[in-house]
């Protein structure tokens, strides 16, 4: 029987148990001695401790009294290195690239022991049985893994907004501890759709997670005032500190995605009190986690950028708990919570030698101790991809009516790696047609839904990717059900697609009929079946492939994936259009002259 994280999960027995301990009338499970103790509830560094566990529970924390050892009493002397609780990530996305047990055997050993993820991708391509299929993948592992329901806004209008009746079910799950981010000008765009799975969420006692880039005085009192209670957005001191002032928690992203901690770290001056202040990953990718760590990296550079180190431990520990409401559980090293603790060096070191998880040691020196649990997913999430038939070149024309030998066209201008702008621009037409013209940076972008109307495809324009030559695809796009494809050649667009339908999922790289590069995505065409470090090899080759056709872009992967989404200003694609955010509205690529 797979078990969720269940917060609920103390009974009377427990109870008992741990007072029995505590009372110095029974023997604890697990007795870590000789331990200097980080106190996150009040900041003090405490010495020669001892934490003394009852199951998966910390029964006592204090002097140690012989009569809490006994016989089967584990025993483990940490000769007065510091012992700080688990660290958590309170918003991840790991319905990314990598498997979920592939996930947990990097982070575990990093010293996080709980995972907050969005499960918004696995929604939008499988609907409630993929999400249902995904939770289950992060049950009954060495670390808990807890998750927030998707809020779905997204620019295919066919999927703005979850349903009321899955909303319900995932809100039933103790492991749902919220709804998902919620893009802030979806939800004033269009309300109706949004506030009640809003106030459902509220009327559950779970939060709501908030996302308002860009949003600023009026728009985002307005914002905060639906219940939203936390931002990951912010990437200037100034915007945290207006965020924490409207009392949201402000999760600071250093992933990779962005990376904001050191231009927000300015904030230490203001001084404010930072106990809403948190640290997130908001997705790591592979290349990064083989290489560079976890969580353990991102606090440890809370502490280079100027925090000190019982404020930046508390960003990943006890803020981030209660932000969700479960301080009582997890955050903290004392009686009644789970006994998540990692032994590090020293408190400016966030080097962890060991790591306990609900009571047992999970990983010692950097090694998984206890096996991450592989998840079999059904069938149906492994047959995400509904194309019933390949696309062929033809699918990718953008024809132009009229008959002059010019047509005012829309554009996606890349601003920046993620921030793109419509430009409407005069194009020559050719057989009633406008191409691509890599030679001037002008690359074709379509949105090939693999879903509701599996088939459907929108073309548009894009410039500033970069390729000279090729194409490249992927099933991993954001807040969509869409396959993504940007090419130079129509006939090394439909090839992408084609190998992404024939893989279930994946990306591609292509130029003049050979595929160069590719990564099979098979699980809900999110996820791949590889070791971590494969997956990051592959990642890497996708990488080189796409830069060798002529991009420049930092991630390209990223950067394609992103064209779909509600997220990020201002110009995307989805398959019934171009998608304006500011105003939410779908246009075609021909504009009519002026």
């Amino acid at each position: 029987m797979i078990q969720p994280f269940q917060i609920s999960a103390l009974n009377a027995r427990d109870f008992h148990a741990m007072s029995q301990i505590a009372l110095g009338h029974r023997p604890g499970t697990l007795a870590v001695t000789h331990a200097r103790l980080l106190n996150v509830y009040t900041g003090e560094l405490l010495e020669d401790q001892s934490i003394i566990t009852h199951g998966h529970w910390v029964a006592y924390t204090g002097t140690l009294r012989p009569e809490m050892l006994g016989p089967a009493t584990e025993i483990i002397d940490v000769a007065g290195k510091v012992v700080i609780p688990g660290l958590i990530d309170g918003h991840n996305h790991l319905a990314s690239f990598g498997g979920i047990a592939e996930f947990v055997r990097f982070a575990a050993v990093s010293g996080t022991t709980l995972v907050v993820t969005e499960s918004l991708e696995p929604y939008a391509v499988a609907g409630y049985d993929g999400v249902v299929d995904f939770l289950e993948a992060l049950a009954d592992q060495p670390i808990k893994m807890a998750a927030t329901a998707p809020a779905m806004i997204s620019i295919s209008p066919r999927l703005l907004g979850v349903d009321g009746e899955d909303l319900a079910h995932l809100l039933a799950r103790e492991e749902v501890l919220g709804l998902g981010e919620s893009y802030w000008q979806g939800v004033l765009q269009t309300p109706w759709r949004i506030l009640p799975a809003m106030r459902a969420t509220l009327a559950a006692g779970k939060t709501i997670e908030g996302h308002s880039a860009g949003a600023r005085d009026g728009k985002l009192a307005a914002y905060t005032a639906l219940g939203v209670t936390s931002c990951h957005e912010p990437i200037t001191a100034d915007e945290a500190l207006a965020r924490l002032r409207l009392g949201m928690h402000v999760m600071v992203r250093e992933g990779n995605v962005r990376r904001d901690l050191a231009a927000i770290a300015a904030i230490r001056g203001a001084g404010v009190d930072l106990r809403r202040l948190t640290v997130v990953s908001d997705g790591v990718d592979p290349r990064t986690l083989v290489t560079d760590g976890y969580m353990d990296r991102v606090v440890q550079k809370a502490i280079d950028y100027g925090f000190g180190p019982v404020t930046a431990i508390q960003m990943a520990t006890l803020n981030v708990a209660e932000h969700f409401g479960i301080d009582h559980l997890v955050g903290g090293i004392a009686p009644g919570r789970f006994a998540d603790l990692v032994v590090i060096p020293e408190i400016e070191r966030i080097q962890p030698e060991l790591v306990v998880s609900n009571g047992r040691v999970i990983a010692r020196d950097g090694n998984l101790t206890v096996p991450a649990r592989s998840h079999a997913f059904k069938a149906q999430s492994r047959r995400s991809i509904g194309l019933t038939e390949p696309v062929g070149a033809e699918d990718f024309v953008i024809r132009a009516p009229g008959s002059g030998e010019t047509a005012p066209a829309a554009v996606i201008q890349m601003v920046t790696d993620l921030v793109t702008r419509e430009e409407v621009v005069a194009l020559p037409v050719r057989n009633g047609c406008i191409e691509a013209m890599p030679e001037q940076d002008l690359l074709k972008v379509s949105a090939v839904d693999r879903r509701l109307t599996p088939g459907r495809c929108f073309t548009g324009l894009i410039r500033g990717f970069g390729l000279r030559a090729g194409a490249m695809a992927s099933s991993a796009a954001w807040d969509t059900a869409n396959l993504i494809v940007v090419g130079a050649a129509d006939e090394d667009m439909a090839l992408c697609i084609n190998r992404i339908r024939e893989m279930q999922g994946g990306l591609v790289v292509a130029r003049a009929g050979a595929i160069l590069a590719e990564l099979s995505l098979p699980v809900l065409g999110l996820m791949a079946d590889l070791p971590m470090e494969a997956v990051a090899g592959q990642l890497q080759r996708i990488d080189r492939a796409a830069r060798e056709l002529g991009t420049r872009l930092a991630d390209p992967i990223l950067t394609l994936a992103t064209l779909t989404s509600a997220a990020i200003p201002y110009c995307r694609i989805c398959e019934e259009g171009l998608v304006e955010l500011k105003q939410g509205t779908l246009k075609g690529v021909i504009r009519s002259a002026r």
